[in-house]
């Protein structure tokens, strides 16, 4: 499917993931519209932090996901909808998780209630490695079995089946995409790769951490992105489950070093009780097989295996070391 003459709607534009897709897009010469969430503030997330270029050639639509007379405006004239829209936060769906069924399934379901009567050319609903729950064997593929060790998991695993009912029972045009743990700018310092970084440009003589012990696959942004815009493009993808991973896998503890390392800082770490799972809720492994990916999208991440890696923690670094981005974080609270 060439996107050139589609307009897509990208659900969650105002977040870590849809804001950088939406500047892809927006740069590739494609038309776009931004669900964004709606506040008193006027303000469209990291969409308000993009160059103005970028803003005068977009059109935004204010709304909530858990609406869905209003998602249904959102997407009226689209053919293509970008589903990244949910809560994302393991730590909080232990504190509030209905509001986690409300925004991932049942803002899910809204997408493709919506999708189903309005004729969309295509779905790009997305999932998460959470789903996997711990490895039982690795790489991880597809075929994998799910668990949902958390609220979190269970909410996108209930998601990812609703949107695979829909394409068996309705012929929904539905691609799932289900991107490993993406890092880059702008993430939210409630993740490992921010929490780090902006704890030491803050001056913390100690970092605090949860376990350190379990292990993942980061992607960079940059790939993950690509990896949204292949899935879209791709009508081999109607149907399908695709991992977008690195093929690299790493344990936290690994990871502190090597930011350590570049930052050219020695400084200790520290367990903080309140950042651990539950104890059988902890993902101890996660490793993707990309070979699907490869295989159908002709995708292959660009920031590949550890000096992939490298590369992305300096990209990540360069951009928290500027006090204007640095600022928007409070890297002295621990955030749910």
């Amino acid at each position: 499917m060439k996107l050139n003459d589609k307009k897509i709607l990208v659900t969650g534009a105002d977040g870590f993931i849809g804001s950088h897709l939406v500047e892809k897009l927006i740069r590739s010469g494609y038309k776009v519209r931004a669900l964004v969430q709606y506040n008193s503030f006027n303000s469209w997330g990291w969409l308000d932090h993009v160059s103005q270029e970028i803003q005068d050639s977009l059109e935004v639509f204010a709304g909530d996901i858990r609406d869905p007379h209003g998602v249904q405006e959102a997407m009226r004239d689209c053919d293509v909808v970008i589903h990244l829209a949910a809560l994302i936060g393991i730590p909080y769906s232990y504190h509030s998780p209905d509001t986690y069924i409300e925004t991932n399934i049942k803002g899910t379901l809204n997408i493709l209630q919506a999708a189903r009567h309005l004729k969309v050319d295509k779905v790009v609903h997305t999932s998460s490695s959470e789903v996997y729950g711990s490895a039982q064997y690795v790489p991880i593929n597809e075929e994998h079995p799910l668990q949902g060790q958390s609220p979190y998991s269970a909410s996108k695993i209930g998601a990812d089946q609703l949107a695979m009912a829909f394409h068996y029972s309705f012929n929904t045009p539905v691609a799932i995409i289900r991107p490993f743990n993406t890092y880059g700018p702008r993430q939210s310092a409630r993740a490992v790769i921010p929490t780090i970084i902006s704890q030491i440009i803050s001056g913390q003589q100690t970092i605090k951490l949860g376990n350190i012990n379990p292990t993942r696959d980061f992607n960079y942004i940059k790939d993950t992105v690509r990896g949204f815009m292949a899935v879209a493009e791709s009508d081999a993808a109607i149907g399908e489950v695709i991992n977008i991973g690195s093929n690299y896998e790493i344990s936290i503890a690994q990871l502190f070093e090597s930011i350590a390392e570049i930052m050219q800082v020695r400084i200790d770490m520290q367990s903080d009780s309140i950042r651990l799972r539950p104890e059988k809720s902890e993902v101890e492994r996660l490793w993707a097989d990309n070979c699907k990916a490869k295989r159908i999208l002709n995708w292959e991440p660009e920031y590949a295996g550890y000096e992939g890696l490298q590369r992305g923690l300096t990209e990540t670094i360069d951009w928290f070391a500027n006090p204007e981005n640095l600022k928007r974080y409070r890297s002295n609270i621990y955030n749910l």
